[in-house]
C-alpha cells in the first residue's frame, strides 16, 4: 500500500472512531472536509475521500447544503461491496449480535430442490443449515436461512454460526469469496415478522443469495428477509451528472455475510 493509501485509511479509522466514541451524536453534524484537511494536516481532496467511505460504509450522511451528519439507525450498503454485516454495524457505531435459531447438518436430499440446484449438490452431498437473526444495537435487522457446503469448511461449528460467517471464511478458512444476488419486496409472514419485532405484512427486502469460492465453485445459498425500516441500498452508476456521495440513492442488492 502507498504512504497515501495509508493515510487515507488512518484518516478513515481515526473517524469512524470519532463516531463510535459517541462524541458526535445520532443526528449530530460532523466534521466538514476543511476540518478534517486540518484536523490530520492533509489535502481537501484527501479529506473528500475520506468522507466519501464513510458515506459508503453508513457512518455519516450527507445533506446538501449542510454537510455531513451521523447516520440515525439505518444501515447503508454500498451494492458494489462485499461487506461483513458485523464490521458494518460496529463502523455505525453499534453492536452487532447473532442468534443462532437453528444449526444442524443434512443430506442435500433433504434439502429444498432450488438450494441442490444453486449449489450444484447431489443427494449424497453433506450441507449445513442455519437459521439467524442478526441484530445492531440489540434491534434484529435480518432473518434469514442459510444452507452452507459441508465439504468446504469442515470446521464450521455453533460457536462460528453465532460470529462473522465473513470473517470464519476468509480469516479460518483462507476462502476467496463472492456472490450473486436477487432482491424482492415481500412482506414479512407472521413467524417473521415476530423474529423481526415488527407486525406481520410489513414490506421488507428479501436477498436471495448464492456465495461462490474463488474457483467458482458454490459455498452457500442464503434466503434473508431483511427490515425495510433498518436498511437502505446504494448504488454508483454511470451518467452525464457527476455522481455525488449519499444524494440519489437506488433500491437494490445487499452484499451481508
Amino acid at each position: 500500500m502507498t504512504a497515501l493509501g495509508t493515510l487515507h485509511q488512518h484518516i478513515i479509522a481515526e473517524l469512524r472512531t470519532l463516531v463510535s466514541s459517541g462524541k458526535f451524536a445520532a443526528g449530530e453534524k460532523f466534521l466538514s472536509e476543511r476540518e478534517i484537511a486540518a484536523r490530520f494536516q492533509t489535502s481537501r481532496p484527501t479529506a473528500n475521500k475520506a468522507l466519501s467511505s464513510l458515506v459508503s460504509e453508513g457512518v455519516i450522511e450527507m445533506r446538501p447544503g449542510s454537510g455531513a451528519f451521523v447516520r440515525e439507525g439505518v444501515l447503508d450498503y454500498d451494492l458494489e461491496c462485499l461487506v461483513s454485516f458485523t464490521d458494518k454495524v460496529r463502523a455505525a457505531g453499534m453492536e452487532p449480535t447473532t442468534k443462532l435459531l437453528e444449526f444442524s447438518k443434512l443430506s442435500a436430499s433433504d434439502a429444498p430442490a432450488k438450494v441442490r440446484e444453486s449449489l450444484l449438490a447431489d443427494g449424497s452431498d453433506e450441507l449445513i443449515y442455519m437459521e439467524r437473526i442478526r441484530l445492531a444495537g440489540g434491534k434484529p435487522v435480518i432473518y434469514e436461512s442459510r444452507h452452507v457446503v459441508a465439504a468446504l469448511c469442515q470446521s464450521m461449528s455453533r460457536e462460528d454460526a453465532q460470529g462473522s460467517l465473513f470473517a470464519f471464511w476468509t480469516a479460518k478458512c483462507g476462502l476467496s469469496i463472492t456472490a450473486e444476488e436477487v432482491i424482492h419486496a415481500v412482506s414479512a409472514s407472521e413467524a417473521q415478522a415476530a423474529h423481526l419485532r415488527i407486525a406481520a405484512q410489513v414490506p421488507c427486502f428479501q436477498i436471495v443469495t448464492t456465495g461462490f469460492v474463488e474457483d467458482d465453485r458454490p459455498l452457500w445459498h442464503d434466503v434473508a428477509l431483511y427490515r425495510a425500516d433498518m436498511c437502505e441500498f446504494r448504488h454508483h452508476i454511470g451518467g452525464n451528472s457527476r455522481w455525488r456521495p449519499g444524494v440519489g440513492r437506488n433500491v437494490g442488492g445487499i452484499r451481508l455475510i
